[in-house]
């Protein structure tokens, strides 16, 4: 269930992050409060996810996932231009969210298990 609120929260992000071009510095009304009901939106359910999922793995799949896919919307929707440099960083964006999925701190011991072993192995 915590990915799917993280899901939602990435969906809300990019609602918030399209309306937020389409406010045009918050001079149209509607796109202003799609964009405020949006992240207000992201966060909440951001705030779901993290009762299940470490802060480090949760918010780099929310930003990683949120910005490439703010490149890609700005790219579709807003025709604005993408250059190799952009692409690159989005790669790299991508091979992180990826490491610390596979290889970051939520998949060993907590700090506390860690210190609960070292007591024991001590005795």
């Amino acid at each position: 269930m915590a990915y799917f609120f993280l899901a939602i929260s990435i969906a809300s992000e990019l609602v918030g992050t399209s309306m937020l071009k389409a406010s045009q510095g918050f001079t149209k009304l509607t796109p202003s409060l799609v964009t405020i009901i949006s992240f207000v939106c992201s966060f909440y359910f951001l705030s779901l996810s993290l009762k299940s999922i470490p802060l480090n793995t949760a918010y780099a799949i929310w930003s990683g996932i949120g910005a490439v896919a703010t490149t890609v919307i700005s790219v579709m929707i807003w025709k604005e231009k993408i250059n190799l440099g952009s692409i690159a960083g989005i790669a790299l964006i991508i091979v992180g969210v990826v490491v610390l999925n596979l290889l970051g701190p939520g998949h060993g011991p907590s700090n506390e298990d860690a210190t609960k072993l070292e007591t024991s192995v001590s005795k």
